[in-house]
């Protein structure tokens, strides 16, 4: 395994994060979650393999993503020698004041990820979306006293608008506030729309790039088609369906077999070792809900395309709607 700093920061992460969306337990949005029992072979396997990078949220299946990986992480691992993040914003209930980036809901949800965690702090807490009905600056500051009171050790951002971004990092610089070090973008071979602005400003900003569905849904595993969805995910995530339809994805997705094929390697390396060729990417969040995937992933590491492998992958793209804000 190999070690980056993330971002402008000296914290060293993994060069592949584990995401645990997957992780929880089944519920109307997350049908095809796995139960802890499922779970935690995946998260033990993934330190085996010198991961040490953790990710999830506390929506992901309404806190019980956070649960299954605080317990794993306390029976597996040493708490200092993991990185664990989650992320904050969705609303958890119908409560108006259980959602979004108000300094109200930030303080009540860091205590209670914490408590689903086992934890009493967390290295990354990052916001899940932009708040369009909060000042930036209200939840800047709410962020920077979360640091201060040593319940985060860093802050980071998802997906958002670059000028968000910017104007987010900018009130934390006027007031002396805490920094975001990373950036979780939607960002994969066939969603390449961050490449215009946000890539770019991250890598002039020293800011740590953390994709997410780096294997576009499954998409590029080699396991779907446009008229084959076989696993149960494909079929009933709704978020999902409606990120990769052009004519030119599941082009590429082709393109993506057949180098795969030469190569003689699963379809999953070959979009992974892509996207680990990108220099300001420092470590694509993977998921893993069957044996062989996180071995897959780590092969990638050592994985080089050639440079006429990635201009084959990458010709076909077509510019896309932006996916993934909301």
């Amino acid at each position: 395994m190999e070690y980056v700093r993330l971002g402008n920061s000296g914290m060293k992460v993994s060069r592949l994060c584990l995401g645990t969306m997957t992780y929880g337990r089944i519920t109307d949005r997350w049908l095809w979650a796995l139960n802890e029992e499922q779970s935690r072979p995946f998260i033990q396997k993934a330190l085996e393999l010198g991961i040490n990078f953790f990710d999830t949220a506390d929506i992901y299946s309404y806190g019980a993503s956070e649960e299954v990986l605080g317990n794993a992480l306390k029976d597996f691992a040493k708490r200092d020698e993991v990185v664990i993040a989650t992320k904050v914003f969705s609303a958890m209930s119908t409560e108006p004041n259980d959602g979004g980036l108000s300094r109200k809901h930030i303080m009540s949800s860091i205590d209670a990820s914490l408590k689903r965690l086992k934890t009493d702090f967390v290295d990354l807490y990052q916001i899940h979306r932009w708040d369009y009905h909060t000042p930036i600056e209200e939840t800047m500051e709410a962020l920077h006293d979360i640091v201060k009171a040593g319940k985060a050790r860093y802050i980071g951002a998802s997906s958002m608008y670059t000028w968000q971004f910017a104007q987010a990092q900018h009130a934390a610089h006027l007031n002396g506030w805490t920094r975001f070090i990373s950036m979780q973008p939607h960002y994969n071979l066939l969603y390449r729309e961050e490449e215009r602005e946000m890539i770019p400003y991250c890598e002039d900003q020293k800011i740590g790039i953390i994709p997410w569905s780096p294997l576009a849904r499954g998409l590029l595993t080699g396991n779907r088609t446009k008229e084959r969805n076989e696993t149960l995910r494909a079929q009933t995530d709704e978020f999902g369906k409606g990120l990769y339809t052009l004519e030119s994805d599941f082009a590429i997705v082709s393109r993506l077999a057949e180098v795969a094929a030469q190569r003689g390697v699963p379809d999953a390396q070959i979009a992974l070792a892509w996207m680990l060729n990108k220099q300001a990417i420092t470590s694509p969040i993977i998921g893993a809900s069957k044996p062989g995937h996180l071995e897959d992933a780590v092969a990638s590491l050592s994985l080089k395309l050639t440079v006429d492998e990635i201009r084959f992958l990458e010709e076909l793209y077509e510019p896309h709607q932006v996916l993934g804000h909301s």
